[in-house]
């Protein structure tokens, strides 16, 4: 455990000991700064600490899912699985921690209350939760965007006298649901990975969904020993480029041809290949897809007919399958036999759209005036995503001005960097960038040294402050909503749109111009001396 932190003054203090904080720490602290992180938790990984229920893996293929920063590092590790599973990664950021010898500038079970700026001082004075207090001249905000875990405010949570978990707060030590009835509530990503795993264990197991999501066969194995050694030759490189293309991977090729361009035996081909190869490959098939309606029906219309086959029931595969958004527009899910378990005799579907979940009970879940009556509840009901755990955070920037307030209408930022009004203060995947349309470590990285170039930029120009001009924010803000308005994301009611909190702004929160032409914009902004960005001597 570090030291006490208290009455001390850093160069930078960094919230957050995930992916984004681990590396934003080796970066500033390799240009000789003072650092201090505070993690909540009480060891590093971030959403990977936090989310071990059973099935926890990456979407993103583990060669990818990975650091690119130091070939030494990734020399030295080596993947198991296609998609590595929740402990697996959380292994290998401990490797990472170990090898840069990160914990001696990170201070666990510290949760931070509040970051006020010091406007006389051009200092950070931030506050956290048992009471210490220190000042940085940089706060760098590396909370993550699926970490401020979401439970539903049903009437009677606190009534129900079984066990209770959430997926995005697991208990460490794991839970045995041997031989009793379980009630899983919501049907995202969490629930597809977890339900099939649940299921073989409980004695009864009733899920309640309220939208259905389409799911994707992930395609899961071992690796192989010669692609993890070509990988380990070419990442470094391999890294490079991803920072090039649209989500930061390279996995697989996009295929160009609009849909209109193709036959209807090339369209099925094209749908059919990427689908047995699993994960994220699909949404690569037609060059359209994800901007126009007709080439989005031809997929999404193949999706189904591939998840009805998995299911035998024709009633419950109607419930399965999605008719209310295009594919792809919510976060895909990628699933091992999540669709097959509902043909398990001991596994029922409850349809809570149609009939709400009236409230939570002694015994268990109450739809309309049926009660379910459960030894368990796990909500899986997923995360405030994007602005939540930055927004836990009372940062109040200049002239006494809220973050919170600032963005009750929706989250303004320029480039997803920084927020005008608020110096210094720096978001790593930040709403207004690719951040979760992305493989997650490449957006990382790629903010992280923009904000390392920066602030080396500023110390060595002795310039006392960096805040994003209204002006930028706010055709950057324009910019991201023109952008989102030209594809098919805004038609659905997801995360993305922070449609899954009852009050948030209904806004597209991240950039969905890709992470090459998003990688591009980051660095002609830098090139001219940090355009849109008001340096203060």
């Amino acid at each position: 455990m570090a030291q006490s932190a208290a009455d001390k003054q850093y160069d930078a203090v960094i919230v957050g000991a995930g992916f984004a904080g681990m590396y934003m720490l080796h970066r500033l602290r390799g240009q000789g700064l003072t650092v201090r992180v505070f993690e909540a938790g009480d060891g590093v990984g971030g959403t990977w600490y936090w989310n071990r229920y059973p099935g926890a893996r990456c979407d993103v293929e583990s060669l990818e899912y990975q650091y690119g920063f130091s070939d030494e590092i990734q020399r030295g590790w080596t993947w198991t699985e296609r998609y590595a599973a929740q402990p697996e990664i959380l292994r290998y950021q401990n490797y990472v921690a170990d090898k840069l010898d990160l914990r001696r500038d990170i201070q666990f079970e510290t949760r931070v209350a509040s970051a006020t700026y010091d406007e006389r001082d051009a200092l950070w004075v931030v506050d956290t939760e048992k009471g210490e207090r220190v000042k940085a001249r940089f706060c760098v905000m590396a909370t993550g965007c699926l970490s401020a875990a979401r439970v539903p405010d049903f009437e009677g949570v606190g009534d129900f006298k079984g066990e209770k978990y959430h997926t995005g707060g697991w208990p460490h030590e794991g839970v045995d649901f041997t031989g009793k009835r379980v009630a899983v509530i919501g049907t995202g990503s969490s629930a597809v990975q977890s339900i099939p795993l649940i299921a073989e264990q409980a004695k009864h197991l009733t899920v309640f969904q309220r939208t259905a999501n389409f799911t994707l066969p992930a395609g899961n194995r071992p690796l192989a020993r010669d692609e993890i050694q070509k990988t380990k030759e070419t990442l470094l490189e391999d890294r490079k480029r991803a920072r090039t293309t649209n989500g930061g991977i390279i996995c697989f090729e996009y295929n160009e041809r609009l849909v209109e361009e193709m036959t209807a035996e090339e369209r099925y081909r094209e749908l059919d290949d990427r689908w047995h190869l699993g994960g994220f490959a699909f949404l690569g098939s037609f060059g359209d897809m994800m901007v126009t309606p007709d080439a989005n029906d031809v997929a999404a219309e193949y999706a189904r007919s591939e998840m009805r086959k998995a299911v035998k029931k024709p009633e419950i595969a109607d419930l399965l399958l999605p008719n209310d958004h295009p594919v792809g527009v919510k976060r895909l899910c990628l699933d091992t036999h999540y669709l097959e378990t509902f043909n398990e005799p001991h596994v029922d579907l409850v349809d809570v759209r149609s009939t709400p979940i009236s409230k939570i009970t002694a015994k268990g879940v109450l739809v309309g005036d049926k009660e379910y009556e459960v030894d368990a509840i796990v909500f899986a009901t997923g995360f405030d995503a994007m602005t939540g755990a930055i927004l836990g955070v009372d940062i109040v920037g200049k002239k006494g001005e809220k973050l919170r307030d600032k963005w009750a209408a929706g989250p303004r930022t320029y480039l997803g960097l920084g927020s005008a009004g608020f110096p210094n203060l720096f978001f790593i995947t930040g709403p207004g960038s690719p951040s979760v349309l992305s493989n997650m470590i490449v957006s990382i990285e790629q903010h992280v040294d923009w904000i390392s170039d920066c602030i080396g930029r500023l110390t060595a120009g002795n310039i006392r402050s960096i805040e994003a001009r209204p002006d930028a924010e706010d055709e950057w803000v324009a910019h991201v909503n023109e952008t989102a308005a030209a594809t098919l994301y805004p038609q659905a009611n997801s995360w993305y749109m922070g449609a899954n909190i009852p009050g948030k702004p209904r806004i597209f929160m991240p950039y969905a111009g890709g992470v090459g032409v998003y990688g591009e914009k980051l660095a002609e902004v830098a090139n001219a001396d940090y355009a849109g960005f008001a340096l203060g001597a």
